[in-house]
């Protein structure tokens, strides 16, 4: 495998690395349903330990609109109730000693553009992370020319593939940030 080769299959799993990122910031931003992607963010305090929610507790979807969370440790739902009120989900969370319930409240139209705002900030920062791994890669390569290692000619072909798998790529955040929106504006 030549350098060339090497450079094209870092960039290429930098790129889809960047998409994975983007997708996941997508699942934490709230739509309509629910979904138990939003409270991935949430940590919780556990005897001086900062731990997922998700790794103290199960998290079950029993209806379009509500979370159920089932603590493994019911000493602790007081604190995972605490967590959730703090977090920026804006969500009301009601116990009963054992479960969690979480109901999700019909978005706003005011809410839901502001909640379009944020997936399209997300969007744009995933663009960005795909264009400096192009970046990165082209600098390597002009550096391989540089040191006489590999020809322009290879070096065109290679910044033409490069270039391929960023508007792959690009293409491909924005289509999730179509569907994303959609989700977002859908009542």
């Amino acid at each position: 495998m030549t350098a060339i080769e090497d450079f094209l299959t870092d960039c290429d799993l930098r790129m889809h690395k960047s998409i994975d990122a983007t997708r996941t910031e997508f699942n934490t931003v709230r739509t309509g349903r629910a979904s138990a992607a939003l409270l991935d963010r949430i940590t919780i305090d556990y005897y001086g330990t900062p731990t997922p929610l998700n790794n103290m507790a199960t998290i079950s979807t029993p209806e379009a609109r509500l979370l159920s969370i089932q603590p493994y440790d019911p000493s602790q739902i007081k604190t995972i109730e605490k967590a959730i009120q703090e977090s920026d989900l804006g969500l009301t969370p009601n116990n009963d000693g054992k479960v969690i319930r979480l109901p999700i409240p019909a978005l706003t139209e005011e809410r839901r553009k502001e909640l379009v705002k944020v997936v399209r900030r997300y969007a744009e920062d995933g663009k960005v992370a795909v264009r400096n791994v192009r970046r990165d890669v082209m600098k390597h390569l002009e550096d391989l020319v540089r040191n006489g290692d590999v020809g322009d000619d290879e070096e065109r072909r290679a910044e033409t593939q490069v270039q391929k798998l960023t508007d792959e790529n690009v293409k491909t955040i924005e289509d999730m940030l179509k569907h994303k929106e959609a989700e977002i504006m859908e009542v």
